[in-house]
């Protein structure tokens, strides 16, 4: 079973003026069966999750107005290009049905298949920043591994009594079993690692990343205070009004919430007036991006580990950013988890954009008005038309479990190891 990392796409295309009635009801048609329907994500190779999703056009108070964004997002092993491709072939009609709403997109005589796909490869934007759950786990590997679970638990039902036996002695008996199975023994093979090429690109990203940070330090120390005394006059004076989300608004994001194990979030928001804001953002995004991909790599960002994936992307020449994850569990439960254990890294995102809960020091304040800023992030949340996960009935916890109940079947285990592993059952 190969390894590689995950891949994003983010393809942006402007709603054509008048034409957004006739988009959403499209996305409807496309939403009802988002794996082997109109855009059959699930027949895609290597996609866990993918979206079409509409952002509001911008309207500011102050400066140029721009249009509704019509938004794929698409989490998917390496390589993307080809995972583009794919769609494309396998999506004709179903693009066609969705994109002729949207500026540019190829005349009826001319939607050919080069021509769809340099479209969504010209609409293509890069993310700002980027959160994987466990970098290299493939949507292969993730459902091989919760069958492999699966069966074992059916060998180990099959004898009513394992009392007698010792830990070590029931896995080796696993052992045989799965040794038996020609489609199962690859289990007791170790984990592939990803490619070399990979991996050696990885480590030059941290080491160049790193020489960024310290070359930068003696200026980030040098504009500390300053900086501070900007941050906190803004933070005085910037308006913090507390925002009632709209009861048909919250109905209608009810309505797609919890139906299976994982929920989508789609959120966006305007940047406060001023390049101090939006500068701030753009290096604090950078540094998540940086730090998730080398820091928080393996199932737990700064505690929180019930993320499979998030990113931010900016729009609007970066007045607007908008914020996409897939997570488990309930709304609720994920912003108490957000607040109870990462408030402070919300606010040095969040507080950069209009109307968020009031802030100390970029830091402190902020989301630990609880209701504040769950009234704020439900106001700002966006529903998903076409969402696809690849694994729904599967939790991160529950990836991460089968994953260790894999990598246990291989290398040396004293009784209690053993006995430990066998609890994950």
């Amino acid at each position: 079973m190969t390894a590689t990392n995950q891949e994003q796409i983010t393809v942006i295309a402007p709603v054509a003026a008048g034409q957004l009635a006739d988009l959403e009801a499209a996305l409807e048609r496309a939403g009802q069966d988002p794996a082997t329907g109109l855009i059959p994500f699930g027949k895609i190779p290597g996609v866990h999750f993918a979206r079409l999703v509409v952002i509001p056009a911008f309207e500011p108070a102050v400066g140029p107005a721009g249009p509704a964004w019509l938004v794929l997002l698409m989490d998917c092993d390496a390589p993307k290009r080809g995972r583009l491709r794919q769609l494309v072939s396998l999506s004709a009609a179903g693009l066609d049905d969705v994109y002729r709403w949207c500026e540019g997109y190829p005349a009826e005589g001319a939607r050919t298949p080069a021509a769809r796909y340099a479209y969504l490869r010209d609409h293509q934007a890069p993310t700002a920043a980027v959160y994987v759950n466990t970098i290299g786990r493939t949507v292969n590997q993730i459902r091989a591994e919760a069958g492999l679970r699966e069966e074992i638990e059916e060998f180990l039902d099959t004898r009513s009594d394992w009392s007698a036996m010792s830990a070590t002695g029931v896995r080796s008996e696993i052992q045989q079993f799965l040794s038996g199975r020609q489609d199962l023994a690859w289990a007791l093979r170790p984990e592939a690692k990803a490619s070399l090429r990979w991996r050696v690109g990885n480590k030059l990203n941290l080491i160049a990343g790193s020489a960024v940070l310290i070359a930068l330090a003696p200026v980030a120390i040098l504009g500390a205070i300053p900086y501070a005394i900007q941050l906190r006059r803004l933070e005085r004076s910037d308006p913090a009004p507390r925002i009632t989300p709209d009861e048909e608004h919250s109905r209608r994001l009810g309505e797609i919430e919890d139906l299976v194990s994982q929920n989508q979030f789609t959120a966006f928001g305007e940047l406060k007036d001023g390049a101090f804001r939006k500068y701030t953002a753009i290096v604090l995004l950078k540094l998540i991006n940086f730090v998730a991909r080398h820091r928080f790599a393996h199932g737990n960002l700064a505690g929180v580990k019930t993320i499979h994936a998030a990113r931010w992307v900016f729009l609007d020449d970066r007045r607007r950013v908008v914020f996409i994850s897939n997570y488990d569990g309930s709304l609720e439960n994920y912003m108490d988890d957000f607040i109870d254990k990462v408030a402070w890294g919300l606010n040095a995102v969040f507080s950069n954009g209009k109307g968020y809960p009031r802030t100390r020091w970029l830091i402190k304040g902020g989301a630990k008005d609880e209701l504040a800023f769950k009234s704020y992030i439900r106001a700002h949340q966006v529903p998903s038309q076409v969402w696809y996960t690849a694994y729904p009935d599967l939790t991160a916890l529950n990836i991460e479990n089968n994953a260790r109940i894999r990598a246990g079947l291989s290398g040396d285990l004293d009784e209690a190891a053993a006995a430990q592993w066998l609890k994950r059952f």
